[in-house]
């Protein structure tokens, strides 16, 4: 049914040895969507995602992707999906176009080679080995295998890695493409600015849990503190206007007539500046709301950076 999430996990649990990576995982991604699972180094979204691909077999919980058991149904599932590869499974003399073609014949319906080829600029290295493929290169024909079988859901780990600004947007592009055509797209990627363009959910992993879930809009504005700014005649009573705010504001003119207040940026604290300026002449020029990023965010949450 068009309305059952394309991958459905709850409950996930997955261990090492004595290590438990991930630790009672809920997590659903609707059809359709792009959903960016982000997480600092070791929180469990590798593990997460390749048991979803059927790589690995969870300890406890139940995944459904595309409706199907990814272990038990994996013969069935493997057609519908695209997965892609970091490193490994590839034959590292193989060629380049070869490889992809031999991808697309193993679907009934595939993108034509040629337009992907043409599509993630890798024209020159048709013929190279892949072991002689820049890492660029090799990540954007990853991108290709992954998609050249026209998926219902696709994976794609870290896919502008390495990429450089044109290519990073190609890449952008397809994604967009492939929602666009009905596919789902699950994302892992440490750039967060590609998470706010493509992702229409977040998925905050850390400790083997989802600690945060919603869309890039809702994770930045949720509780969030902000900054105000404006600009105006120097030497404001700014005294006057923090009586005016919430106790928890705080103001102050960085440079003759360059004005911050910072808290919680609501339509409330909007309106109180306004009209405080109204009340002493000031004419506010250049207002502007400035809310916390996804990266914000995310440090807020996990206290980590980043990594891969």
């Amino acid at each position: 049914m068009r309305n059952e999430p394309a991958v459905e996990v709850t409950g996930l649990v997955k261990r090492y040895g004595t290590m438990t990576a991930v630790d009672g995982l809920d997590l659903a991604v609707p059809q359709g969507s792009v959903t960016a699972v982000l997480g600092p180094n070791g929180a469990g979204k590798t593990s997460t995602v390749e048991v979803c691909e059927g790589y690995r077999r969870p300890d406890a919980g139940t995944v459904r992707v595309l409706g199907l058991d990814p272990v038990t149904q994996g013969a069935a599932l493997r057609p519908r999906i695209g997965v892609m590869l970091q490193s490994g499974g590839v034959y590292p003399g193989a060629r380049a176009e070869e490889m992809l073609r031999h991808t697309a014949a193993l679907h009934a319906h595939p993108i034509d080679p040629a337009l992907l080829i043409e599509r993630l600029g890798l024209e020159s290295c048709g013929r190279t080995a892949y072991r002689r493929l820049s890492g660029g290169q090799q990540q954007r024909l990853a991108l290709a295998m992954a998609v050249v079988g026209r998926p219902e859901l696709v994976f794609l780990d870290e896919p502008t890695a390495g990429l450089d600004p044109q290519a990073r947007h190609a890449t952008w592009d397809l994604v967009r493409e492939l929602r666009a055509d009905g596919a789902t797209v699950v994302l892992t990627t440490h750039f967060m600015d590609e998470a706010e363009q493509l992702a229409d959910q977040v998925v905050i992993i850390d400790g083997g849990r989802s600690i945060a879930a919603g869309t890039p809009e809702e994770l930045c504005r949720g509780g969030a503190e902000g900054t105000l700014r404006f600009s105006g005649r120097p030497g404001l009573d700014l005294a006057s206007l923090l009586k005016a705010l919430p106790a928890d504001s705080a103001a102050a003119e960085l440079s003759p007539g360059s004005y911050r207040i910072e808290g919680k940026v609501d339509p409330q604290l909007l309106a109180t500046v306004t009209s405080w300026c109204a009340q002493h002449g000031v004419m506010p020029d250049r207002l502007a709301v400035e809310r916390r990023t996804l990266e914000d965010v995310f440090l807020e949450l996990t206290g980590r950076e980043l990594r891969r």
